[in-house]
């Protein structure tokens, strides 16, 4: 088993894990998964963004995010108007729900980022999210992730 704890594959997907479940703690109550906040973060960010670069932004498979719009839209959160010259093409926008939203979750999703790098020593925690960054920006070109920003 040792063999298996070192795999980098496996280490990723526990700390996907423990990251998953500490946003659902700090964020209970608030009906939000940490995928539906990136999407309102990068609406907000890019407002009037469509759904495939909202995709590319949030590096979320395309034909999922659709559904998550509709959670989205569904819950107040979001609202999709016609775009200009094309009205079977939708434009993104936050609702003023939403902008509230996101101010009320930015004391707990900060909480996460401390909870999840507090077990490293402080001067590891720089270190860490620099490896992880380029590990991201390294496999940008790998496929099926040929989209995302990272």
């Amino acid at each position: 088993m040792q063999h298996l704890y070192a795999m980098p594959g496996h280490l990723i997907r526990r700390a996907h894990q423990i990251s998953g479940a500490l946003f659902a703690e700090e964020l209970d109550g608030f009906d939000l998964t940490s995928v539906q906040f990136g999407a309102l973060y990068a609406i907000r960010a890019h407002p009037g963004v469509d759904a495939t670069r909202l995709s590319s932004l949030i590096a979320f498979d395309r034909s999922t995010l659709g559904g998550v719009i509709e959670r989205l839209e569904a819950k107040g959160w979001i609202r999709r108007d016609p775009a200009p010259g094309d009205r079977r093409a939708k434009r993104l926008h936050l609702t003023a729900e939403g902008e509230k939203l996101l101010r009320d979750v930015e004391e707990p999703v900060r909480r996460v980022q401390e909870r999840l790098l507090a077990p490293l020593p402080p001067g590891d925690r720089a270190t860490f999210l620099r490896l992880l960054a380029q590990l991201t920006q390294l496999h940008a070109g790998t496929p099926g992730m040929d989209d995302c920003p990272e």
